[in-house]
């Protein structure tokens, strides 16, 4: 993980900042998930004293890994497709890894789907012949 970022009112432009708290309360998470996304290498906020103060890069970092993870993305791929963000270079190459990623997952979605259904029919099934050996009620 890279070293801290100190914050200094001296030499860093005036621009917004973010507590933890604050991010928590805004994201309705707990501040326990945005150390560990910190961990994970997704968020870098820099310090001022003690506190950790974020960054609005670290708050759109969040917004794209909470998004991420509403889709059932992995971390990684989450922090793949979080760091391209980041990067100066064309979009295409980002939109490119995306649409790889969500059709890997949307085909393992399908594939739940249809386990799914099949199980279902299987409960169907012998719900039926359960019902068929106690006869009518």
């Amino acid at each position: 993980m890279p070293p801290r970022k100190s914050v200094s009112a001296a030499t860093e432009p005036q621009q917004p900042t973010f507590t933890i708290t604050e991010l928590a309360a805004e994201f309705d998470i707990t501040p326990r998930a945005i150390r560990f996304y910190e961990e994970a290498g997704l968020l870098e906020p820099g310090r001022k004293g003690r506190n950790r103060v974020y960054s609005p890069r670290d708050r759109t970092r969040l917004k794209l890994t909470l998004r991420g993870k509403r889709l059932g993305l992995a971390l990684q791929e989450i922090k793949q497709l979080v760091d391209m963000y980041d990067s100066q270079a064309s979009a295409a190459p980002q939109l490119r890894a995306f649409l790889a990623i969500l059709a890997r997952h949307r085909e393992q979605l399908e594939q739940q789907r249809d386990d799914i259904e099949v199980t279902l029919g299987e409960i169907r099934q012998h719900e039926k012949r359960c019902r068929a050996l106690l006869g009518p009620a």
